[in-house]
C-alpha cells in the first residue's frame, strides 16, 4: 500500500492503495465516482474512459501509480451541472438506451471535440471506434456529437 495523491476533477485528493490498482478501481471504490463504468477490464469497450491531461484513455488497465500528477476527469468533472453540450445533446436526442457505457462514450466524443471542433462522420467513427454499445445507439451518438458540436459554437 501507498499513499498516492491524485488530480481529479480539479480536486488533489489522496489514497492509500497499491500502486498497482487499476484506476477504474480507485475513482470508483476509493473515492466514490462511480459514473466510470467496468466493462470488459482489457480496455477494448470503452466503458472506463476517462480524460488523462484531456486524452481519452481507458482506465480499467492502467495502474494508479502511472498516474501521478496528471490531470484526471471523469464523467463527473466533465460539467457542474451536467450540462455539457453533449450531455445536453444526449438528452435532446434521448441517445441512452440501457446507458451503461454512455458514460464511456461521452468522455470520448468529448476528447474528440476538443480535439477536433467541427468532426465528420468519419472522424466521429474513427474516435468512437473503440466504445461499444451493444444496445446499438451509434447512430444517435453520432448525431449527438454532431449537435453538440453545433452547440459548442454558440
Amino acid at each position: 500500500m501507498a499513499i498516492i495523491n491524485l488530480n481529479v476533477n480539479g480536486k488533489t485528493l489522496s489514497v492509500d492503495v497499491d500502486p498497482s490498482t487499476p484506476l477504474l478501481w480507485v475513482l470508483r471504490d476509493h473515492l466514490n465516482l462511480v459514473g466510470t463504468k467496468f466493462g470488459c477490464g482489457m480496455a477494448q469497450c470503452g466503458a472506463c474512459t476517462v480524460h488523462l491531461n484531456g486524452n481519452a484513455i481507458r482506465s480499467c488497465t492502467l495502474p494508479v501509480s502511472s498516474v501521478k500528477t496528471n490531470a484526471i476527469v471523469t464523467i463527473e468533472g466533465l460539467s457542474e451541472k451536467g450540462d455539457h453540450p453533449l450531455q445536453q445533446a444526449w438528452e435532446e436526442l434521448d441517445v441512452s438506451q440501457c446507458g451503461y457505457c454512455q458514460a464511456g462514450q461521452i468522455m470520448s466524443a468529448a476528447a474528440l471535440l476538443k480535439r477536433n471542433p467541427k468532426p465528420t462522420d468519419q472522424d466521429i467513427d474513427n474516435a468512437m471506434s473503440g466504445n461499444i454499445c451493444r444496445c446499438g445507439t451509434h447512430v444517435r451518438i453520432r448525431k449527438a456529437i454532431h449537435l453538440a458540436a453545433k452547440k459548442s459554437k454558440k
